[in-house]
């Protein structure tokens, strides 16, 4: 069984499930997830059924496809309903993302005892200043003064559960600490705090997919979630006003209406995810610049993303495949918009095929006249990793470049080019799967230096400019090049291709990175390892020291606080041990979290801007 097999659960599901169980039991539990996870699994409509063992099964319920009360659970062991196997099930299976806000005074279903509001103690690491029965959720003002009391105990109870997980590190937040987390989620959607709860649901994600070892897994995401989750708890207790709307968030909108839109084709690129998803996405533009997306990913890994761009794109009733469509235009009518881009393809609406239009021509030229430095602090807006909702902007940059030959790095060879200001830019493959032609495009393209091309790619925040290449004019001047479906060839290059030319070190240049990093990977370390462990690292004197050289005292100081905080343990007059501080450790893992993230962002807008004497430093 794998948890893709069973049908979504409600977080308050779980969540009540597993603060059923005695605490005997509650010690069995992540054993029994494990247990459950070798047994088979059986689909009938909308009931999945688990094979305990030879007698006994375990039904999950899901109308509707998503297991929405505690009583759709059910075991046929002799300690049911309150064996530890209806809890289990309820922790392997994915975790429902109920993102619509309910109604104001809908009742709701019984939840924990909400812990009483107040504030945070004070820490010497703040990262304010540092970087059973139905209830009515409380109304919600349209333009909130201050966070309600049920806003701000729901606040607490998302910051205590974080707290925890952080102390306890990925190996030691089993499904206990989990169901708290999503017990948290729970009411802080109730309350309307969906960014909350949306941030609360991702960390239990990634710590199941941490645990489960799966391939897709990446530290940084969880340090990005557990700073979100921690971050916008904190900045609840003290937002008002227009601050506060943002930490509030919003709940995930539908598809709203955008009339009729003139499109015209920008490029497809190829999408293959670490999860075996496989597809495509379109990109084209409105008249008046705006970005709009058409996509098809579903399992199916790299050859369906391959098949997919030859198919008929999902809109209205265009004939065009993903491929022309990156090349022509459609006008549609009675258009459906979501709020990052993507076009809805509902029965309302309409579209034909029109006229495409030249990327040297209007409306698409237009993309290349922003100044690259605007467009990358404008990318950077879109893709920092702790942006208040709606902060605009967007990821892709349109350059003019010259390609200067290739770079050798420590991660492989990127291709060095020359844009507008005299900034140097390194462009890299978007995918290096050798069934898509991202990397051969890249390297065939750094045979020709002096080559001028004018290219689409993804900013990657660095402390170099850096952007993935997706798209470029075709190097004789004869249409677009979609380069990880189409592949060039030798014969396409202006002149005779000479072999991959390393481009000479340019001002500058050092293979030394920030020290930083030394900050940023005790970050990282303790997601995993959990505060104890790195309260055992030892002494941090001589970092924070070579930290302070580097002109970063706030970081050198940030740096000697995680560590002390990590290692504080009190003891009573009787030499006993006393409670870690969780809440304070907490507080400098986050001001640590939220500055190195600042500094990164600042440190790579700062590497955009245009070079005074000749090529930026890399």
């Amino acid at each position: 069984m794998n948890a893709a097999q069973l049908p979504p659960v409600a977080p308050e599901v779980a969540a009540t499930l597993v603060e059923g169980l005695s605490p005997r039991l509650r010690k069995r539990l992540d054993a029994a997830v494990s247990k459950l996870g070798n047994r088979p699994v059986h689909r009938d409509g909308d009931t999945v059924t688990i094979e305990v063992d030879d007698d006994t099964e375990l039904r999950l319920h899901a109308p509707g496809g998503v297991v929405a009360t505690a009583d759709s659970v059910t075991c046929g062991c002799l300690l049911a309903p309150a064996c530890v196997h209806r809890a289990a099930a309820a922790c392997a299976a994915p975790t429902a993302d109920l993102s619509p806000e309910p109604a104001a005074g809908a009742p709701q279903p019984a939840s924990a005892t909400k812990p009483a509001p107040g504030s945070h103690p004070a820490h010497t690491c703040d990262p304010v200043h540092t970087a059973g029965s139905t209830a009515p959720a409380p109304d919600s003002p349209a333009t909130p003064e201050a966070a309600t009391p049920a806003q701000r105990a729901a606040a607490e109870a998302l910051w205590s559960a974080g707290a925890a997980v952080l102390d306890a590190g990925v190996d030691g937040a089993g499904a206990v600490t989990q169901s708290a987390l999503l017990r948290a989620a729970h009411t802080a959607r109730i309350r309307h705090l969906p960014r909350a709860a949306s941030a609360a649901l991702s960390v239990v994600t990634l710590l199941r997919a941490a645990r489960a070892g799966d391939p897709s897994y990446r530290t940084t995401d969880l340090v990005t979630a557990l700073a979100e989750l921690l971050g916008t708890a904190h900045r609840l207790e003290r937002a008002t006003g227009a601050e506060l709307t943002a930490v509030r968030g919003r709940a995930r909108r539908p598809y709203s209406p955008d009339g009729s839109l003139r499109l015209y084709g920008l490029f497809t690129e190829p999408v293959v995810t670490d999860s075996g998803h496989g597809g495509v996405r379109t990109w084209v533009a409105g008249s008046d610049g705006r970005l709009f997306t058409v996509g098809d990913v579903a399992p199916g890994g790299v050859g369906r993303a391959l098949g997919v761009a030859e198919r008929a794109v999902r809109l209205g009733d265009s004939a065009l495949t993903h491929r022309e469509l990156g090349r022509a235009g459609l006008a549609v009518a009675g258009a459906t918009v979501s709020p990052d881009g993507r076009l809805g393809a509902g029965k309302g609406v309409k579209a034909v095929t029109a006229r495409g239009a030249a990327w040297t021509e209007p409306p698409l030229a237009a993309l290349w006249e922003t100044p690259p430095s605007e467009q990358a602090a404008r990318a950077l807006r879109s893709t920092s990793r702790y942006a208040d909702p709606d902060a605009g902007g967007g990821d892709l940059l349109f350059l003019d470049v010259e390609l200067l030959g290739a770079v050798r790095e420590a991660s492989g060879t990127s291709l060095l080019a020359l844009c507008g200001g005299g900034t140097a830019v390194r462009l890299t493959a978007a995918d290096d799967d050798p069934a898509l032609a991202h990397r051969d495009n890249l390297m065939l393209l750094a045979t020709a230096p002096g080559t001028r091309l004018r290219i689409i790619g993804r900013l990657v925040a660095a402390l170099h400019p850096r952007l993935t290449l997706l798209a470029c004019s075709h190097p004789t001047g004869a249409g677009t090049v979609d380069l990880g479906l189409d592949r060039l060839r030798r014969a396409d290059l202006p002149d005779p291709a000479a072999p991959v030319r390393l481009a000479p070190p340019q001002p500058g240049e050092s293979d030394a990175h920030s020290p930083l990093y030394l900050l940023e990977r005790r970050v990282e370390q303790t997601v995993p390892a959990g505060r104890a462990a790195l309260g055992m690292l030892g002494d941090v004197t001589t970092e924070a020291r070579r930290i302070r050289r580097a002109g970063l005292p706030t970081a050198a100081g940030l740096l000697t606080a995680l560590r002390a905080s990590a290692a504080q343990r009190e003891r009573d007059l009787f030499g006993r041990l006393l409670p870690a501080d969780t809440d304070g450790f907490a507080a400098c893992w986050l001001a640590a979290a939220r500055y190195t993230a600042a500094v990164s962002e600042s440190l790579c807008a700062a590497a955009w801007e245009p070079a005074r004497e000749g090529p930026a430093a890399l």
